[in-house]
């Protein structure tokens, strides 16, 4: 099914030690089972610590063509005594031995704790594993814009970074400033060199009754989601066996909006049974159907009390009765009475241009009252070494050229 494998184990000889700037005690770093890895999320779910999906070692499963890693570092970490935990995938430069390492939203660890002992135990585990260079994604806020700022500065050639945040995270500012002093650089000023989506949409849910997040709607939300119902459409949760339906909505909905996920209905097939697997109703595909057809179709993934909204899909025709607004709402919902903190909506575009093909996604998020967050970004840097230097250049030019 995958060709990547998960290095675990408890190899002393290739464990790695760090001193904390602190002085404190010894950072040990060493690969982890899934399952003392999975222990450690659990109980952190509900704490800043909590992990993205993309740090769930399940998702090595999903990602065909890398190898995989799975850290922990603390002070015995082949006992669960963990102070954070990182997924690592090793994509192969073609023709050597060497390997790009990417952590997607990771690693998993307090960013206010002093970073040098298990960051540089990290690069010495993963130089000796034969990576040439490096890219996390730190999940920390920088920025956050509330709907009403964004709605209200909204017009031709308006930029996030245009418009004064709501709020600005000190540790985000921190942590930013302390990578670069270590020679890391941001992948790009262009959020569009992440992988991951660097601002997202977010609903915050903590201490909100439903009658609170119905009236935080937008009053055209309320009245799509009304109508929704009153024609009908009814909101299922499916199944495996819904996916090719999933993903020919998907399709559809790549050609009508300009764009293209590049992924298969094996890739989404794989990632259902993955994450599953994992733990049940980790991944759910929730359908709105009207007189038994099916007009749209989006994933919702759970880890802890972080929920996303991931991937939708909906038909051409049937539009006005409005199934994704229903869609979303019972997602929501849902979300809320699982004790979600806050329902991500994922990636949205930093434009604010009503002219501009992107800004249709946000306004359409911005309709259930959350707000735009800014993350870190993701992060690059070469190990030493001239040959990794020289394959680092080489790959960056092959970037460039995708």
């Amino acid at each position: 099914m995958s060709t990547l494998s998960v290095s675990s184990g408890h190899d002393r000889r290739t464990e790695s030690r760090a001193e904390d700037r602190a002085g404190s005690r010894a950072v040990r770093l060493e690969p982890v089972t899934a399952d003392t890895y999975r222990a450690f999320l659990a109980s952190r779910a509900g704490t800043r610590l909590g992990a993205s999906f993309l740090q769930c070692p399940s998702w090595a499963v999903v990602k065909e063509g890398w190898q995989a890693r799975l850290y922990g570092w603390g002070r015995q970490p082949h006992t669960g005594d963990l102070d954070g935990v990182a997924l690592v995938l090793l994509r192969q430069f073609p023709g050597t031995r060497k390997y790009f390492a990417y952590l997607p939203e990771g690693p998993v660890v307090d960013w206010s704790a002093p970073m040098d002992g298990w960051l540089d135990a990290l690069l010495d585990r993963l130089r000796a594993e034969g990576a040439f260079a490096v890219r996390i994604g730190p999940s920390l806020t920088y920025r956050r814009w509330d709907a009403a700022r964004l709605k209200s500065s909204a017009g031709p050639g308006v930029r996030l970074a245009d418009v004064l945040a709501t709020e600005v995270d000190p540790l985000g500012t921190a942590v930013a400033e302390q990578l670069r002093d270590r020679g890391w650089r941001r992948c790009g000023e262009d959020a569009a060199a992440d992988a991951q989506p660097r601002h997202v949409f977010r609903v915050p849910l903590a201490g909100l009754g439903t009658d609170d997040m119905w009236a935080g709607l937008h009053q055209a939300w309320r009245r799509n989601v009304r109508r929704a119902h009153k024609e009908g459409v009814e909101v299922t949760v499916g199944g495996a066996a819904d996916l090719p339906e999933f993903f020919r909505l998907l399709r559809i909905t790549e050609e009508r909006d300009g764009f293209r996920l590049g992924r298969s209905l094996a890739y989404y097939q794989r990632q259902y049974a993955a994450l599953n697997a994992e733990e049940p109703g980790r991944m759910r595909l929730y359908l709105a159907r009207l007189h038994g057809e099916v007009l749209a179709a989006h994933t919702m993934i759970t880890v802890g009390n972080r929920i996303w909204y991931q991937t939708g899909a909906s038909a051409d025709h049937r539009r006005e009765v409005r199934p994704s607004n229903a869609l979303q709402w019972r997602m929501m919902l849902d979300a809320h009475a699982l004790g979600a903190d806050v329902y991500d909506m994922r990636g949205v575009s930093a434009t604010l241009d009503p002219g501009e093909r992107g800004y249709g996604l946000l306004r359409w998020k911005l309709g259930t009252g959350g707000e735009v967050a800014e993350t870190l970004g993701e992060w690059e840097r070469p190990l030493a070494g001239m040959t990794n230097q020289t394959l680092y250049r080489a790959f960056q030019t092959y970037l460039g050229r995708r």
